[in-house]
């Protein structure tokens, strides 16, 4: 059944149709293409398939370089990167960090999404709560990073 929540939570992105279903014991359920297997409903998620449709279908992320909750091993604790987008030769390009539409991105996010990218090195971060996007390029050989107006084209990210 193709169901569409955008009525009941709006985000600043277009509207996209996902597959939703509730499973026996009342929880709702979301398709996640990326994984292949419906994942449990929750806001972050709801803004996460909403972010990952954004990516593919108006900024031409190509869906076989995108991976949501990619395995990382911090300081010896294992933890989770919401979305890491791969360039065409594998090595991470951007890092994608989700919250809820009614969390407030800080700069406890921000740092959330840096110690990640200590071990993946993208030259990307994005940051969303489907309602504010940040994108930032960082420039390792100068030890800097700005922040961009929007988002680029998937082509555009080697270019800039």
């Amino acid at each position: 059944m193709k169901i569409s929540l955008n009525d009941t939570m709006d985000l600043n992105l277009p509207k996209y149709d996902f597959r939703i279903k509730t499973d026996d014991r009342g929880c709702r359920l979301i398709f996640d293409p990326l994984r292949s297997k419906f994942v449990a409903l929750t806001p972050e998620e709801w803004v996460r398939q909403n972010f990952v449709a954004f990516l593919i279908n108006e900024k031409n992320f190509p869906k076989g370089l995108i991976g949501n909750e990619i395995s990382l091993t911090q300081n010896g604790i294992k933890r989770r990167c919401d979305t890491l987008v791969s360039d065409k030769n594998g090595e991470p390009l951007v890092i994608v960090e989700y919250k809820a539409p009614g969390v407030a991105i800080s700069q406890h996010t921000f740092d959330q999404i840096v110690r990640y990218n200590s071990v993946f090195l993208a030259r990307y971060l994005i940051v969303s709560n489907g309602l504010a996007h940040y994108c930032c390029q960082i420039d390792y050989e100068n030890k800097s990073y700005r922040f961009l107006q929007d988002i680029p084209q998937y082509e555009q990210l080697n270019a800039i």
